[in-house]
């Protein structure tokens, strides 16, 4: 395997870095999952590659009280980079690819009681879309469309599902069509962090929020570090980023963003840096489960470290 380097993030560093420690290991060695999500204080990842496949149905769930991985329902149908999040009770899975990185999907599912069951599709097929909730609906931001690696292109879609209706509805885009972002709830506001612009080799350091009260996108203090198919989480008052890919490398980096202040800092790097991976927040701890340690999809892993300030 190439060797990876954690390069210094340009954020200044944190008095209080934080550490990482190893957890519970997946049950198999999997990455492109891009998302993971949390309901009932677990850290659900589903999708992704494994298994020398890139349109895996894994449904895996970290319980942190017990430090073990369980089988849950798995996804109607495999697909890598599939839009993942939670509603109350119930979990959202949403487009992905159905070929590496390539030919979008538009079917869309909810899990309802271990059963999945099919909802409207995307008003067009997409994969690596973003997925979160917000006031009782779901929303999907950017992604990327296209059957070969050649026509390939991110889109700045941004479109909300209301269950009560089973329908999509159209929003304002997202300023700068984008995938592979790192995308998240906080204060009801949606923040859009990096991704990449049709290709990781022109990724960015973009940060957009959207309020659904004017249903306008706001630019924010940009990435210190620049990536695409990273973790965000919110996390002790502020959103964490880690990991990630770009131009041959992967990122170690660990960087967060201070609502009240408008500043990055930088903390303690991931100890193996990988992209494509689940990341959550829980209690007080991140978990990353995952993912890619080399740049692109042909490595896969199981590792699992969690990050603390305590």
């Amino acid at each position: 395997m190439a060797q990876q380097h954690v390069f210094d993030s340009p954020a200044p560093k944190s008095k209080q870095p934080g550490r990482w420690m190893r957890r519970a290991t997946l049950p198999l060695p999997r990455s492109e999952m891009a998302w993971a999500t949390v309901m009932n204080q677990q850290m659900h990842v589903l999708g992704g590659y494994g298994e020398q496949r890139v349109d895996r149905a894994y449904h895996h769930v970290y319980d942190p009280k017990q430090d073990r991985w369980f089988d849950a329902p798995a996804l109607p149908r495999g697909a890598n980079h599939v839009g993942v999040a939670v509603l109350g009770d119930q979990l959202y899975a949403v487009g992905g690819h159905l070929e590496q990185n390539r030919k979008p999907d538009s079917r869309c599912f909810v899990l309802e009681k271990s059963q999945w069951r099919e909802i409207a599709p995307l008003p067009q097929r997409c994969g690596a879309v973003a997925l979160v909730a917000l006031n009782g609906n779901i929303h999907a931001v950017g992604g990327a469309i296209g059957d070969t690696f050649s026509d390939k292109k991110s889109v700045n879609w941004h479109t909300m599902y209301v269950p009560a209706q089973d329908r999509w509805v159209a929003l304002t885009p997202l300023p700068t069509g984008r995938d592979h972002t790192g995308t998240l709830v906080v204060n009801d506001l949606i923040h859009v962090l990096g991704g990449r612009v049709d290709s990781f080799h022109t990724n960015s350091n973009l940060h957009h929020s959207w309020d659904a009260k004017t249903d306008r996108w706001t630019m924010r203090n940009p990435l210190p570090t620049a990536r695409s198919g990273h973790g965000a989480v919110f996390f002790k008052g502020k959103i964490f980023v880690m990991g990630g890919e770009g131009t041959n490398r992967v990122y170690g980096q660990n960087e967060a963003y201070d609502l009240q202040t408008d500043r990055w800092e930088s903390y303690a790097p991931m100890p193996t840096p990988r992209h494509g991976m689940g990341a959550a927040a829980i209690g007080n701890m991140i978990y990353v489960a995952g993912g890619g340690p080399i740049m692109g999809g042909d490595i896969q892993s199981a590792l699992h470290e969690a990050f603390t300030l305590d």
